[in-house]
């Protein structure tokens, strides 16, 4: 496996990212991974390089570097209070400059197909892999949002109005038991997608907790759950971005 911890230039900055794929057989399609609010950490490092070890170059970028370079969320109240600010300065907008950064990226790195690129994303970054997928449609082949929060609001950014945009596949997974995604706006949420041509999937995890494909996530973390969210990852992105070799 080969790790890289780089800068991406963004109009606003250095994007401090990390980047990890096989290290032979290349160039590998590309699947951008889009951190949750506790931030870019060592468990979301070791969460890329299962994706990478099945053949993708796997970018990770820290998506608070306009703050600060390193935020360690420690589950404490100071620490939780900080996440939300760092969390809310955050917008679609943003997100999506900062995406084109990453598309710059992988355009000139010999070690990424850039043909073919997918996109995760947990938590708070669900609305920006499905809003990704609406804005740069001809470069995002498919997309999965886990446990996603706020996929759809009565802004006039939410992700599920760029629905009809979106020219890949897309992949919902949605924890039973979720306060950030409660199962009234995800049935509001299926019932407009079915007004689109969106080619998705939507899947309900029984019994799982917002937060449930997380190892360091103790009594959340629902290890059968976590297991077949990679499963659907992998498939999608099978599907969608073949392997390295097509």
């Amino acid at each position: 496996m080969i790790e890289h911890h780089i800068d991406v230039p963004t109009r606003d900055g250095a994007m401090n990212t990390f980047i990890a794929y096989p290290d032979e057989g290349g160039p590998f399609p590309v699947v951008m991974f889009f951190m949750d609010a506790p931030g870019k950490r060592e468990e979301l490092h070791d969460m890329a390089r299962r994706i990478a070890s099945v053949g993708y170059y796997v970018i990770l970028p820290n998506l608070y570097y306009r703050k600060t370079r390193e935020f360690a969320f420690d589950g404490s109240e100071d620490a939780r209070k900080r996440m939300m600010e760092v969390a809310r300065h955050l917008s679609i907008q943003l997100i999506m400059d900062d995406t084109q950064a990453l598309l710059n990226h992988i355009d000139q790195d010999a070690a990424a197909d850039s043909s073919r690129i997918g996109a995760v994303g947990y938590c708070m970054s669900g609305p920006f892999v499905v809003a990704a997928a609406a804005h740069f449609p001809d470069r995002i082949a498919c997309a999965a949002s886990i446990y996603g929060a706020n996929l759809m609001t009565q802004r006039d950014d939410s992700p599920h109005l760029g629905a009809d945009q979106i020219k890949g596949e897309v992949y919902f997974a949605c924890a039973e038991i979720d306060h950030y995604a409660p199962k009234e706006i995800i049935d509001a949420l299926e019932a407009h997608l079915q007004t689109t041509d969106l080619n998705y999937r939507l899947e309900w995890y029984p019994g799982a907790q917002h937060g449930f494909a997380f190892p360091g996530r103790g009594d959340i973390y629902d290890k059968p759950s976590a297991e077949r969210h990679w499963v659907r990852l992998f498939d999608l992105f099978r599907r969608n971005l073949g392997t390295a070799h097509h």
